[in-house]
């Protein structure tokens, strides 16, 4: 009975996430990821913050202390830029909103902030418009925000979970390009290194066990399609950093 009562409860938390529109802010209830959003807005005063990256897991991943190798490979990248990681396991376009308009981007003013943003929503079966206003109501609080910072919004990457999900992303992507501006929104695409045209992921790209999160392979795609665009906006990286440690797992026990 008492494990019937946590699915129970978890299955209403997911529905909870996902019912909501996109655009519309939606808490998490789970403990984690309350501790979790104690610790990003602590991250917020705790070093300078030039470049914001903001998502789900593919991003967390990327700059949290629990997965080292990736960690690493964070810091061969972007050391000297100030680069501060706010990504959360799980968390969809609603989810994201709501730690945004909570204070976890209130007071920092970054000059660059990396999107990634919505292939959680389309793992629960939302649509391509749902999900695009999602991804366009976090633009808009960003903007709010951090009026001055640039934006680079990311493509949803490819992904070979499973297969139907990949014309959902592909019409995402396309209405993604449209929003940006090319000044205060930049849009960046890397999914034709990620995958061929059938959208098959190439070789040692995403973890083979999910195919879904990037490997460092992956993830050195990405920092390679973003470190010219950081040159561009900040310079040269510095010989010191001054970003907040990173994060990594939340649990209380």
């Amino acid at each position: 009975m008492i494990l019937f009562a946590l699915l129970l409860c978890a299955a209403r938390a997911l529905f909870a996430q996902t019912a909501a529109p996109a655009d519309q802010p939606v808490a998490r209830a789970d403990e984690n990821s309350q501790i979790a959003h104690q610790q990003l807005l602590a991250k917020t005063t705790r070093g300078r913050i030039d470049i914001y990256f903001e998502g789900d897991s593919i991003t967390r991943r990327w700059g949290a202390t629990d997965y080292p190798e990736l960690l690493a490979n964070w810091n061969r990248n972007f050391f000297g830029w100030n680069a501060a990681d706010f990504g959360w396991g799980a968390d969809t376009t609603q989810n994201i909103l709501w730690r945004l308009n909570n204070g976890e981007l209130d007071g920092v003013h970054p000059k660059v902030i990396v999107l990634l943003a919505g292939t959680n929503n389309i793992g629960a079966g939302a649509q391509a418009a749902d999900v695009t206003g999602g991804i366009e109501a976090i633009l808009h609080a960003m903007q709010a925000k951090a009026p001055e910072a640039v934006i680079i919004l990311t493509a949803i990457f490819p992904r070979n979970d499973k297969m139907a999900f990949m014309p959902v992303i592909d019409h995402v992507n396309a209405n993604l390009a449209k929003l940006a501006d090319a000044r205060k929104i930049r849009y960046l695409n890397i999914n034709d290194k990620l995958a061929n045209r059938d959208s098959v992921l190439f070789e040692g790209m995403m973890n083979a066990r999910d195919k879904l999160h990037p490997t460092v392979q992956g993830y050195q795609v990405w920092a390679d399609a973003l470190k010219p665009i950081f040159t561009e906006l900040l310079g040269a990286p510095a010989k010191e950093d001054y970003a907040p440690p990173p994060t990594g797992e939340a649990y209380s026990h």
